[in-house]
């Protein structure tokens, strides 16, 4: 016991210091490491009977929901409201965002929860806090979508779009934007639904309806993606109502702005698009490794650079080995690629393409210089020897027969006793 005590650390020997002999230097208090949450409600010198009474509550809804208790949380919810009484205009906000958010959560967990619970709670907090009105109005929105309500969905995005409250307006800016962003993305959900029912026959009512749905969302979309930010999935829908309009320099221009634009922060989802679009319109593979080259530098992992490899491989550079070599093994560097077979194969390829240049050991060693020291614990022990040959006999006899190529001076732990032919050091 006295072990386990001086294990866990000193006891408090029960002395305190007086004042008089207080040292602040010695008896401060350790602060903890991570930041701590603020308490949701705490109790102030000046704590009135209401005050009280909401701040109790609401720690039994918090202990409710810790424990999972869903219902017993529902129940104090109903009234928790009360809260939005408090005439203090600096608490009105913060308990507004306090019963969205926490009524939401609840309201998630219920299994006899209604789309009419969902649509009371976010009217009355839409109406109870102006600074949270788009953002309630938006995720009121996505619930709609959810569940299918495209139409109801569609106008509560309306009527956040066109909401004004003052100075509130001007400072909500941004989530204007956003606002008309999804609305738009609404629009493309209806004009995907007409062209996929009407694709093989179209009225002209049909055709009209199909095509104002596409001048609304492609109008608004064009200017959404004026707006520097990451847009993925607006620029994907605005697009294909291009490519299906075959306005193909629309297109095309729309995502080159939105990868190379300077103003917009890197994003390599924009130029795997880029590169889809051109792949997808049979673009010369010299525009094709321009992107890659581009995304290389972004995520050297990613898997397009197998492409990328091949792409370099059939090009006519003197160097295109060398650059395609550097590629492979930058993907190596990541854990996720360590025991892929597909990797590793181009890899020997690449190797014996080198070997038919008279300065191939120079430029693999030039490669391995700064992987020397750690790519045989990454992927050259014993360890992984004995897994690869019981798992993947074909990535064994791959790697084996790189061990000289990639480390001429070392002598590798990846050996296991089913390795016995020494023809695997050869390419």
């Amino acid at each position: 016991m006295d072990d386990l005590e001086n294990e866990l650390g000193p006891k408090d020997r029960g002395f305190h210091c007086d004042s008089d002999f207080s040292d602040d230097s010695t008896n401060t208090e350790k602060k903890p490491k991570l930041p701590l949450a603020s308490p949701l409600n705490v109790e102030t010198p000046h704590e009135t009977g209401f005050h009280r009474s909401t701040r109790v509550c609401l720690e039994h809804i918090s202990e409710a929901m810790l424990h999972h208790r869903w219902q017993e949380a529902a129940e104090y919810m109903a009234c928790y409201p009360q809260v939005l009484e408090d005439t203090y205009p600096t608490s009105a906000q913060q308990q507004t965002e306090t019963l969205w958010r926490i009524g939401t959560e609840i309201l998630h967990h219920l299994p006899n929860s209604t789309l009419a619970n969902y649509n009371i709670l976010y009217e009355r907090m839409k109406h109870s806090g102006v600074r949270h009105y788009l953002m309630i109005s938006l995720e009121h929105a996505f619930h709609l979508m959810l569940q299918g309500h495209i139409v109801e969905a569609k106008q509560q995005l309306a009527a956040a779009e066109s909401w004004r409250y003052g100075k509130e307006s001007a400072a909500q800016h941004q989530k204007v934007k956003l606002i008309q962003a999804y609305r738009s993305l609404l629009n493309y959900v209806n004009w995907c639904d007409r062209t996929s029912r009407h694709s093989k026959f179209l009225d002209s009512n049909d055709n009209q309806a199909v095509h104002n749905h596409f001048r609304q969302a492609s109008v608004n979309l064009r200017e959404i993606l004026k707006n520097p930010g990451v847009w993925d999935p607006f620029i994907l829908s605005y697009v294909e109502m291009l490519e299906f309009y075959e306005a193909h320099d629309e297109a095309l221009n729309a995502l080159n702005n939105y990868a190379y634009d300077s103003d917009f922060p890197p994003n390599p989802n924009a130029h795997v698009y880029l590169y889809q679009y051109l792949k997808r319109h049979k673009a010369p593979e010299k525009k094709l490794m321009k992107v890659l080259k581009v995304l290389h530098a972004l995520v050297p992992s990613h898997e397009l650079m197998l492409e990328y490899s091949s792409i370099l491989l059939r090009s006519e550079k003197h160097n295109a080995a060398h650059k395609a070599l550097g590629v492979i093994l930058d993907m190596l560097d990541f854990d996720c690629w360590k025991r892929n077979l597909d990797v590793w194969e181009p890899l020997k390829n690449i190797i014996q393409q080198l070997q038919t240049t008279a300065d191939w050991e120079g430029v693999v060693v030039e490669n391995m210089a700064q992987r020397k020291d750690w790519w045989p614990a990454l992927h050259f022990t014993s360890f992984h020897a004995s897994q690869d040959s019981e798992e993947n006999p074909e990535l064994f006899k791959v790697k084996s027969s790189l061990t000289e190529v990639l480390f001429p001076d070392c002598t590798l732990n990846y050996t296991t006793e089913q390795r016995t032919n020494k023809d695997f050091r050869k390419l």
